[in-house]
């Protein structure tokens, strides 16, 4: 299946407890191409876990949608896949996250040891799904082992739609630069899309990312997390060069306006509103104030002064 073409250029990365459905909501508002459920467990999904069940409701500002599913039994990802294919656009199996509740059952960023068995996982994947199917990847294990570029071209071969790369290695964790040249070498070999993703701290960097690589997209993660308004600066700064900024109670108020309609727990909201004071000169104690807060209003009153 063919990857839809996106409004944006900007896509919000799947991050497990960030990207939950009013989040979403809040950076499609923004203009986020494209958002993920968060990291979601194939096991969970075929088990009818209520928890998991949470993670994949949908808001109706995402379309096209997206799931992201981890697992280590090709079986089961396939169960998994078939239940949610009827709810979701895109499905994208991560095989990317270090956590190790994720690799200790073989997956996450434990496959990028095994090209052949993601090979097969897609191979199996786009036979029996009506959906695209999309990958989430790093570069390699390590330095010495940078195979990215073989994943990419096995995928592609076995019916992947897109692949993500995260421009770091298994071992680099998220320190050490992204590495964009890699990127840029695996989007001139391949013809599906790609989507680069690391180190996007800027409507700047994106561009100039965007513009050096020739990757089709760009994924956004922990930059959105503190200033999710980032995707229309990003917007702005490619129509116009220039772009303004929103302060952080602004972007709580939009924010608790989605909480309050898909009914998110007030201490998610906090968490978000913590993550929004990044950056700001003496905000470490409003961050501690906010956590005891029992009203949005209280909230906004705290991140006025910043």
């Amino acid at each position: 299946m063919k990857f839809p073409k996106l409004k944006s250029k900007a896509i919000m990365a799947p991050m497990a407890g960030v990207t939950e459905i009013a989040f979403r909501a809040l950076v499609r508002k923004y203009g986020a191409g494209l958002t993920y459920t968060e990291l979601i467990s194939s096991a969970g999904i075929v088990r009818n876990n209520v928890r998991t069940k949470t993670l994949l409701r949908k808001a109706d500002e995402e379309n096209p949608s997206a799931v992201q599913l981890f697992g280590g039994n090709i079986n089961e990802l396939l169960k998994a896949t078939t239940i949610v294919e009827k709810d979701f656009d895109i499905i994208d199996i991560n095989c990317g996250c270090p956590a190790t509740k994720v690799t200790k059952i073989g997956a996450g960023c434990s496959l990028i040891k095994e090209p052949i068995k993601i090979e097969k996982l897609v191979n199996i994947l786009t036979q029996a799904i009506k959906k695209p199917i999309t990958l989430k990847i790093r570069t390699g294990e390590d330095e010495k082992h940078i195979n990215a570029l073989q994943i990419a071209k096995l995928a592609e071969k076995a019916g992947a739609s897109a692949i993500t790369i995260h421009g770091r290695t298994i071992k680099q964790g998220y320190k050490s630069k992204a590495n964009w040249d890699l990127i840029k070498q695996i989007k001139e070999n391949v013809n599906i899309p790609i989507i680069g993703n690391g180190d996007i701290t800027s409507p700047e960097i994106f561009k100039e990312r965007l513009e050096t690589s020739g990757v089709d997209y760009i994924m956004i993660g922990r930059a959105a997390m503190s200033n999710p308004f980032i995707f229309k600066q990003i917007e702005d700064y490619l129509r116009n060069n220039t772009y303004e900024t929103k302060k952080p109670y602004e972007i709580f108020e939009d924010y608790y306006k989605f909480a309050e309609k898909y009914e998110v727990p007030f201490s998610i909201a906090k968490v978000h509103a913590v993550h929004f004071t990044k950056g700001f000169y003496r905000s470490s104690k409003i961050r501690q104030d906010i956590l005891l807060c029992k009203k949005p209003e209280e909230i906004l009153k705290l991140l006025s002064i910043l």
